[in-house]
């Protein structure tokens, strides 16, 4: 099906493009908020041709479509639904669970309770979910140059092109990356109703040179070891950025209320980011600083430990119990501290043994899979074989919704067996450029020759014992008029 063919279906599912109120994507879904989700049947939109899967909270659904094709679709989503008047909200009714075993998103986050942690989270998914291809793309440019540069240094390779190569993916990764806090100034005045650009220039300000400048002359800063200084460059990370932006939003609402229209284009912006600049500067980059930094001290204790004890079962556990996580719609919340480590680590320790938990769900689909031959579930195998390619390149919702999940003991089998994929990820202190697709195609996001072996080793050991656990604990005759 057509990407245009599927996204007027799609329209039509949401009850008219009147009923949408905006349509924006991540890396796998469609998001929209509905102006009356009652309208909605969500089991036809959920059955849809090239739909993978739904999740309803409130009046937020998120349609999973896959990588690519997400973006392509929400974009025409949102170009048709420009300008349309949102509808009234009604009572109709919407549509039931069939009871299916194939049950998808829909099954678990119709349940969910919406809470002031989910809303949070919800927050910052919407400040760096649009920033996540550009995340990959530098992450991908850096770990290539690091690469090169790597193999110039011993010898492997030499010359002025891979030289002029190593640069210009530097340069480009660095593009990002170097304002990294700048792009999500932007995004967090999207989210919280501030001027887009004006968000930026708080972003910009915790990373302006000037900064050491004016520390110095302030008594605050430590040159002997200027990441201990009360007040440097970047101090307070992108928690300081979000919450300034936060700020931003409200001084800039406040002071346009009570300025004259003829004066607001000079008044507003110039007195909004002096009063926000200089808490900025003063008040919120220290104190996140201080919170930026407990927080990074409090995880080196468990995910940089040099004890071997601790490196593994820590490892284990994380991404033993990652899943869950994903199913409570909580795993965004753990990007500001993929930021913070890529601020002050220089690389990012917690997303490669995370990313162990989707290798453990393909092995044990793949049990699955031959579990499912034996007693002759060709459903079962036809469901398994179409989302194993999505699972091996990261992108795991055909099957935790599709096939795990519903069964229930493969969800926790799976678990098990992606903990000695992340035990082992962490005993080998993997480290990653930036965060992503969470398979295969996520090895040259890590730093460095050794970091991209062990991270596949890593994926290898899930894909195992991912199998190898379900295999065990599952039985064939448990596949049996499971269709």
């Amino acid at each position: 099906m057509k990407n245009e063919q599927l996204a007027d279906i799609i329209i039509e599912k949401m009850g008219g493009k009147e009923n949408i109120l905006d349509a924006v994507n991540c890396m796998t879904r469609l998001r929209m908020h509905a102006a009356n989700p009652e309208i909605i049947v969500q089991e036809d939109l959920k059955s849809t041709d090239g739909v993978l899967g739904l999740i309803v909270e409130d009046n937020y659904f998120q349609v999973v479509l896959g990588p690519g094709k997400a973006q392509k679709v929400a974009e025409i989503v949102a170009s048709k639904i420009a300008g349309a008047a949102p509808a009234q909200s009604g009572d109709s009714g919407k549509g039931n669970l069939d009871g299916d075993w194939k049950a998808n998103k829909q099954a678990v986050k119709g349940k969910q309770k919406k809470s002031g942690v989910k809303t949070f989270v919800n927050m910052i998914a919407s400040i760096f979910i649009p920033m996540i291809p550009a995340i990959i793309a530098a992450g991908l440019f850096n770990g290539f140059g690091s690469l090169i540069g790597q193999l110039i240094a011993d010898g492997n390779i030499s010359g002025q092109f891979w030289t002029m190569t190593q640069l210009f993916f530097n340069l480009i990764g660095s593009a990002f990356l170097g304002y990294f806090a700048i792009y999500t100034g932007i995004n967090a005045a999207k989210v919280f109703g501030a001027t887009p650009a004006m968000g930026g220039m708080i972003g910009g300000i915790s990373i302006g040179a000037s900064i050491v400048e004016i520390s110095t002359q302030l008594g605050l800063y430590n040159a002997e070891v200027p990441l201990q200084s009360i007040l440097t460059t970047g101090k307070g990370g992108i928690i300081g950025v979000i919450f300034g932006v936060w700020l931003l939003s409200v001084i800039e609402k406040s002071i346009r209320k009570h300025t004259p229209d003829v004066l607001d284009l000079i008044v507003t912006p110039f007195c909004s980011l002096l009063v926000t600049g200089l808490l900025m500067v003063f008040v919120i980059m220290p104190v996140a600083g201080f919170l930026s930094d407990w927080l990074v001290a409090g995880l080196s204790v468990i995910i940089n430990s040099t004890n071997p004890v601790v490196s593994i079962l820590s490892g284990y556990i994380m991404a033993a119990v990652f899943l869950p996580l994903v199913l409570l719609g909580l795993h965004h919340g753990l990007v500001p501290i993929y930021a913070i480590q890529l601020e002050q680590m220089g690389g990012v320790s917690l997303f490669p043994v995370l990313a162990m938990a989707g290798a453990g769900q393909v092995g044990a689909a793949l049990a699955l899979y031959f579990m499912a031959r034996k007693v002759h579930n060709t459903k079962l195998q036809q469901i398994i074989t179409g989302a194993l390619p999505a699972g091996f390149l990261g992108v795991g919702e055909p099957l935790i919704y599709g096939v795990t999940l519903p069964l229930g003991k493969p969800f926790i089998t799976a678990g098990l067996g992606a903990g000695f994929g992340g035990a082992y990820v962490m005993l080998t202190h993997v480290m990653a450029n930036a965060w992503g697709p969470s398979g295969l195609v996520a090895v040259p996001l890590m730093q460095g020759t050794s970091g991209m072996l062990n991270f596949f080793i890593g994926l290898c050991i899930a894909y195992v014992m991912g199998f190898v656990i379900t295999w065990l604990m599952m039985r064939p005759k448990d596949l049996i008029n499971k269709e």
